[in-house]
């Protein structure tokens, strides 16, 4: 099961592991969506409509999966889905905070409570897609790494509360993604910026600019999702796994500098990057 499955490395990883012999259930909220799996996959790939911040489609889809894999139980749960939500965590609505917790972080936490018994029947693994920005935090995006910081712990804590009954989990890191997340979030500066705190304008008026900037050219040299699903498909089916998978050159190098760099010396790194 891959939910976040109509673009990016949901789509991708399903398109992958169908193409690589896999039964795969992918969550997508459209069924415009939905159609276009079914005509890029084959018959093994079945498309679910799936919000996961609503209990009740999360609750269908694990009685449709049950219904389809029986007492075989679910080899994987791959949790994906996500937006970016950026702003000043100054002035960005409370709302809109919340959203992106509820989606990135929450949301992943219920979709994994309701498919854990399929998955334990199977004796499954469960893979977390958290981000480099799961590990190193960028001005203007103070919600997304909330909710991708969450995401690690979430991640560690599952495989450390699932391994009596050998259900491994891992955590995939993806670095610059080519992916629509970038210009969704670029559209998302506009509306949230109708709803924010007075004077976003005057104080973070250059910042969200520079912000900008460095979300389109991280969406042009982001590699293809299709690296991030061989990774994906390496947690699930090797025998020994990696706990974790920092996907992409700029993933390796930021958390190799977060780990050897004083803080001061990132935050600086940073500025001089993004233009702050």
């Amino acid at each position: 099961m891959i939910t976040g499955a109509s673009t990016g490395i949901g789509r991708a990883t399903a398109l992958h592991l169908d193409a690589r012999g896999w039964r795969v259930f992918a969550g997508v909220r459209r069924e415009e969506d939905a159609a276009a799996l079914r005509e890029a996959g084959s018959e093994r790939l079945a498309p679910l409509i799936l919000d996961v911040t609503d209990a009740g489609q999360i609750d269908a889809a694990a009685e449709q999966i049950e219904a389809a894999v029986g007492e075989a139980g679910l080899d994987g749960l791959v949790n994906n889905a996500g937006i970016a939500v950026p702003g000043p965590l100054e002035t960005l609505p409370i709302a809109d905070f919340e959203r992106q917790i509820g989606i990135n972080l929450t949301a992943q936490v219920a979709v994994t409570q309701v498919l854990l018994p399929a998955i334990r029947r199977a004796r499954g693994r469960i893979v977390f897609i958290t981000s480099i920005g799961g590990l190193i935090a960028f001005p203007m995006f103070g919600a997304y790494h909330a909710a991708k910081f969450g995401l690690e712990a979430v991640g560690d804590v599952f495989r450390q509360e699932l391994r009596p009954w050998g259900i491994k989990v891992a955590v995939v890191e993806p670095g610059s993604i080519a992916t629509p997340i970038w210009e969704r979030g670029e559209a998302e500066v506009d509306r949230i910026a109708t709803r924010a705190r007075d004077g976003q304008a005057d104080l973070y008026g250059k910042a969200i600019e520079a912000s900008r900037e460095v979300g389109r050219k991280t969406g042009e040299r982001g590699i293809p999702p299709e690296k991030v699903a061989k990774r994906i498909e390496h947690a699930l089916s090797a025998r020994r796994p990696r706990i974790r998978y920092l996907v992409g050159a700029d993933a390796r190098g930021q958390a190799l500098a977060k780990k050897l760099l004083p803080d001061r010396v990132t935050d600086w790194l940073i500025a001089r990057f993004s233009g702050l």
